[in-house]
């Protein structure tokens, strides 16, 4: 496109209605791929805290940890269920690895202690997302995701509270 001036006519770029075609890396977003792998680095983490907090829940019994860890494993189970879902929209297959978060969790003796690990892994979990969250321009997704960080937050907000109060 040109506009007339004294001196001949001046070339001028595209105009910015057409940006909504851009490439997403031109755009500063993560490309199918770099979310695909994304996504099935979450929901290995993921499906590693649903079997940390399930057998958590179990060897916790009853009592206020055995609900916070059933309550977590719900929430862990739920965004299995979301990061799968998203990564076949995206033709991909979900990865059925589960984390080595797993086994390093379970080798925490301690329940306690245990909570303590499962807490730093969901900070983990916060910190990419945040990352990440910016990059996402599917907006259901992006939904889903902010989603997911809240209620990783308030996950480790309730742990906290039940191991500042040292229940089992």
């Amino acid at each position: 496109m040109s506009k007339p001036s004294k001196d001949g006519p001046i070339e001028v770029a595209s105009p910015a209605c057409s940006m909504h075609t851009a490439d997403e890396a031109y755009m500063g977003c993560a490309s199918p791929e770099e979310l695909i792998a994304f996504l099935n680095e979450l929901l290995e983490a993921e499906m590693a805290g649903a079997r940390v907090t399930l057998m958590s829940a179990r060897e916790a019994g009853t009592g206020e940890v055995a609900d916070l860890m059933q309550a977590v494993h719900h929430d862990e189970a739920r965004w299995c269920a979301m990061l799968s879902r998203h990564i076949k929209l995206l033709s991909a297959t979900p990865s059925s690895k589960v984390g080595a978060f797993y086994e390093k969790a379970m080798a925490v003796g301690d329940l306690g202690e245990r909570i303590a690990f499962l807490n730093r892994g969901q900070g983990w979990v916060v910190r990419k997302l945040r990352e990440m969250l910016p990059r996402v321009r599917d907006e259901a997704l992006h939904h889903d995701l902010d989603d997911m960080l809240q209620s990783h937050v308030t996950n480790i907000n309730l742990a906290n509270e039940v191991s500042a109060r040292g229940s089992r």
